[in-house]
């Protein structure tokens, strides 16, 4: 009997280059469409995106191109900015990006005449992760290589600056209080800071090492998920610092964990880019077992659609989606 959960990606679409990260906009653009950014070598494409499952009358997925951003150097992370709007004259677009240059740039444009990119320089290693304070998206908070986790104004003047005893692999904002962010180590400490009086108020422990990507869920926020070595990890940070729960997932180390926004109990893992093995896992709590394995080669990145429960991954000049049917 084949296994039912292995499953090639329900919907592609082509792109130009090898893709290192891909991110649909968590925010309500004003668009029946979703937003969705992914970076290349050089160059970031920013579209948008219509599936069957919204609109039946799209066979199965509409991709549409409306701007590329050359960027100089390979994209290493996206995040989108709450102030993006597409029912604005003339439409707003506002996201930053990481680059292997350890400078963060931060791109305004109208679709139109007008693209500003502003450089934001600080970091003295690799940043990994960044993320628009979701409320206004006037401030940015950034982890690196360099032990450190940092927040921005739109201006690039750093506001505030935590010490951290490992690298930063991951940061979220609070989807309402957005004076508490959650920091993740790679030597497996999360840490939730308090931006008011700029101290750590609550941690957790994965117990074991290296801690490579960590999530909010941002629908239920006392749940904390990461991948830790082979295994994903969940936290409720209501009952303990430890895990509640942790179970192996790839073979090889795993690379990204995140939360769907679309269903609290909805997960997907990848493995690390490059491996022969690695696959994207889709986990739902109330399962023993992956409820999809991903058949495509995995590439990089891993982005939740805002209100479908269809995750996208990067790979080798494609875009793969799973669509997970509940």
């Amino acid at each position: 009997m084949p296994d039912e959960t292995v499953r090639s990606a329900s919907y592609t679409v082509s792109c130009e280059d090898y893709v290192h990260v891909v991110e649909f906009s968590p925010f309500d653009c004003g668009s029946p469409a979703s937003l969705l950014a992914y970076g290349g070598n050089q160059y970031v494409v920013v579209g948008t995106c219509r599936f069957k499952e919204e609109d039946t009358e799209i066979e199965d997925v509409e991709f549409t191109n409306l701007q590329v951003f050359s960027h100089g150097v390979r994209v290493d992370a996206i995040a989108w900015s709450p102030e993006t709007r597409l029912d604005k004259l003339p439409p707003v677009i506002r996201f930053c990006t990481t680059a292997t240059d350890r400078k963060i740039r931060l791109w305004t444009s109208d679709l139109q005449n007008n693209c500003d990119a502003k450089v934001m320089e600080g970091h003295t290693n690799y940043i990994n992760h960044l993320v628009f304070e979701p409320a206004e998206g006037k401030q940015i908070a950034s982890v690196s290589d360099d032990h450190t986790c940092r927040v921005w104004d739109l201006d690039g003047n750093e506001t505030v600056s935590f010490r951290l005893r490992s690298p930063g692999v991951s940061v979220c904002w609070h989807p309402e209080d957005i004076c508490k962010l959650m920091v993740a180590e790679k030597k497996g400490t999360i840490r939730f800071y308090d931006l008011v009086i700029q101290h750590a108020i609550l941690s957790l422990d994965s117990g074991h090492v290296p801690l490579m990507s960590a999530d909010w869920c941002l629908t239920n926020t006392i749940k904390v998920g990461a991948v830790v070595a082979n295994d994903w990890v969940i936290w409720d940070i209501t009952r303990s610092s430890y895990p509640l729960e942790k179970r192996p997932g790839h073979v090889d180390k795993a690379r990204h964990f995140r939360w769907s926004r679309a269903n609290e109990n909805l997960f997907a893992t990848t493995g690390c880019p490059g491996k022969i093995n690695s696959q994207l896992l889709v986990h739902h709590l109330g399962h023993p077992q992956p409820v999809i394995i991903g058949s495509a080669s995995v590439g990089a990145g891993l982005s939740w659609h805002r209100t479908l429960p269809l995750c996208v991954i990067g790979g080798d000049r494609k875009l793969f989606f799973w669509m997970t049917e509940l």
